[in-house]
């Protein structure tokens, strides 16, 4: 389940466009999925089971036959896109991935929720955790390997027709080999290649102003340019040197250094040292095997693969210019948040960071197509309160600008200073890390797109039969889940902002979460007695001091350091929530259904995290307390309260009266 739930997050994140935007709709359908294949009685849904390869081909198909560009005009959040729409109308597109993902999600669940039940609840829990972890890991190396989507299909196919036993090979085989097929096909595509990001499709440019274009989850990205060419009059990638006219720019740091545009620049301009810093390894791979300038080869120049606002964090390095070039994403961090690979770049900590790496008498540059003023007016208002007097700014075509601050005023030459257009927006932050977003809100695109997949909820949840009022006595397992999602979240977020934004970082958190569910698990397997007050207590504890422990105090600390706090700080709620959540479904009449309503639980809180839109990420924290609240005042009417406690025998569990 969680190997396809994150290869589907994944693939159609880069081949329909805002789905890498939106990439928790695909995780809000998988967790629909799920959650309806557990509710789902044993004696029912066996056509589930019988067709799950169906919709997964179907899906593949489909996206493969009208892969989508979508022009967004939102005022409220900005989008980089193509310049083009194409495909299905996005009213056909997004519903229709969307209850595909859950069809698929739910034959597979129902496939585990059989299983479930020939085990006792704990045990079944066992083996879905080492499961999920197998499969978090698995996909987390064809990451690191950059495998193509052809090795996703056949190992999501392999482990299908395995559960699908023998009786079903044919039923199973067809569906799932043209799947593979289609697979097969955009694999072997000419220029397509994968990264531990993207999906790369590299073109020779027809012209002699450019080399090669680069486009990324099928929007246009980067090109190559001979060195002349970035050396023109007027370029973008000049202006940093000439408005910095008393800087030596021997010392230079490029964030966002992709192809190499920027590194062949600084190199023309006398550095002796320049550190170029890259996020993804296959748009360094391309720079240093194409690049016509062969910028990469210069033996003044030190590669880092790594997220842009760690490096900052972690080196000592002083510079006489660092430039911010052209660092967008075009995807999210992980499939259960709104954050972008870049916007802790963004964030006034994060030019803090930077300025307190320049040099005396040094500089710092920023530039990108911004799309709209309010985006420059809220940067260069950032720069300005930062360095005591406006930046420099000069202007192109298609709402290009470059930025440019010296240390003092003299350390800058202006030909424009920046004048902002209108009210200058406040500032991103590193808890409130959407410099996109215009205003604090939750914008009404996504609002639009949350109440309906909410009525498709309740809607699904009917239609498949499951009596909604026989699972409010779950209700507490509902909130659990709930709190659960967002807790997580919080985490990811939390560890993207200490050590990265990298696939890797963002891995190894989601292994962490596992392991930490495990070994509540294994604790609460091995204990004859558990206090629910005792584990509540150590809960409502554990939050309390993730809540009062400032992010700025933790990336104050050496790496040892905040490896440790954050370690402490992200997984002791996690591990004291699951103890809670163990005993729970370790008694619960029906553990399937009690699971199934956690999972609908994990939906809502996946809706629930849009509230950092508002509220910033720590706030967060309150809300999962909240939830965790009413969670243990619904287990007291459920007989779960911590006026009682359980012991656990060899052969059956008692609830005792204490």
């Amino acid at each position: 389940m969680l190997f396809v739930e994150l290869a589907l997050i994944r693939w159609a994140g880069a081949n329909v466009v805002h789905l890498s935007y939106f990439s928790n709709f695909i995780l809000l359908g998988s967790f629909l999925g799920i959650g309806i294949g557990f509710l789902i009685p044993a004696a029912r849904g066996q056509w589930l089971k019988r067709w799950t390869p169906i919709p997964l081909a179907l899906l593949v198909i489909f996206v493969r036959a009208y892969p989508v560009q979508v022009r967004q005009s939102s005022s409220e959040v900005i989008y980089f896109t193509a310049v083009k729409t194409t495909g299905l109308p996005q009213w056909v597109t997004l519903p229709a991935i969307f209850l595909l993902t859950a069809v698929i999600m739910a034959g597979i669940g129902k496939i585990t929720a059989d299983l479930f039940r020939q085990l006792p609840s704990l045990d079944a829990y066992r083996y879905d955790l080492l499961g999920s972890i197998t499969g978090s890991v698995a996909f987390a190396v064809l990451s690191w390997l950059r495998a193509p989507s052809v090795v996703w299909g056949v190992l999501a196919a392999v482990a299908l027709l395995v559960l699908g036993g023998r009786r079903n090979t044919l039923l199973y085989g067809i569906p799932l080999t043209a799947m593979v097929a289609a697979l097969f096909l955009e694999t072997t595509t000419a220029g397509i290649s994968w990264s531990p990001y993207y999906k790369i499709e590299l073109k020779s440019s027809p012209t002699t102003t450019r080399t090669y274009y680069i486009s990324a989850n099928g929007v246009p990205h980067q090109s190559t340019a001979p060195l002349p060419v970035l050396m023109q009059e007027n370029s973008p990638y000049r202006q940093a040197y000439e408005q910095t006219p008393r800087n030596p720019h021997k010392r230079v740091l490029i964030i966002g250094a992709g192809n190499g545009n920027d590194v062949a620049v600084a190199l023309a301009h006398g550095a002796q040292r320049v550190d170029a810093v890259e996020i993804d390894p296959r748009l360094q791979e391309i720079g240093a095997e194409l690049h016509p300038a062969r910028p990469y080869d210069d033996p003044r120049v030190h590669v880092y693969i790594n997220d842009g606002r760690a490096f900052l964090e972690r080196t000592n390095a002083k510079y006489d210019l660092i430039v911010l070039a052209l660092p967008d994403s075009l995807t999210l961090v992980s499939g259960a948040s709104n954050l972008r690979l870049e916007s802790y770049l963004f964030t006034r900590q994060a030019f803090e960071a930077a300025r307190d790496h320049l040099a005396p008498n040094g500089a710092f540059a920023m530039y990108n197509y911004y799309r709209k003023s309010w985006l420059v007016d809220r940067f260069a208002g950032d720069l300005d309160d930062l360095y005591g007097h406006a930046p420099c700014m000069t202007t192109f075509k298609r709402n290009a600008a470059v930025l440019v601050a010296g240390m003092t005023p003299a350390d800058q030459s202006c030909k424009q200073i920046w004048q902002p257009s209108g009210p200058v927006p406040a500032a991103a932050t590193d808890d409130h890390p959407f410099p996109y977003l215009l205003h604090r809100n939750i914008p009404t695109l996504y609002l639009g797109a949350l109440g309906a997949i909410l009525l498709v909820t309740l809607l699904s949840v009917r239609l498949t039969g499951v009596r909604i009022r026989s699972t409010f006595r779950y209700a507490d397992m509902f909130l659990l889940g709930a709190a659960f999602m967002l807790l997580e979240t919080k985490n990811v977020i939390g560890f993207a902002l200490y050590f990265g934004t990298t696939w890797l970082v963002n891995a190894l958190v989601f292994f962490g979460v596992l392991v930490s569910v495990l070994a509540a698990v294994e604790v609460r397997r091995r204990l004859r007695r558990v206090n629910q007050l005792v584990l509540q207590l150590m809960l409502f504890g554990s939050l309390a001091v993730a809540w009062l422990v400032p992010a700025q105090a933790v990336l104050s600390l050496p790496f040892a350091g905040r490896l440790a706090a954050a370690i402490a700080l992200a997984f002791a709620p996690i591990f004291c929530a699951n103890l809670i959540f163990s005993d729970r479904l370790a008694l619960a009449p029906d553990p399937t259904a009690a699971f199934g309503a956690n999972l609908l639980g994990a939906l809502t809180g996946g809706a629930l995290e849009y509230l950092a839109l508002m509220t910033g990420y720590q706030t967060l924290l309150l809300v999962v307390a909240l939830l965790y609240l009413a969670a243990c005042i619904a287990m007291r009417f459920t007989g779960r309260g911590p006026g009682r406690q359980t012991t656990r025998m060899p052969d059956e569990t008692v609830t005792v009266k204490t």
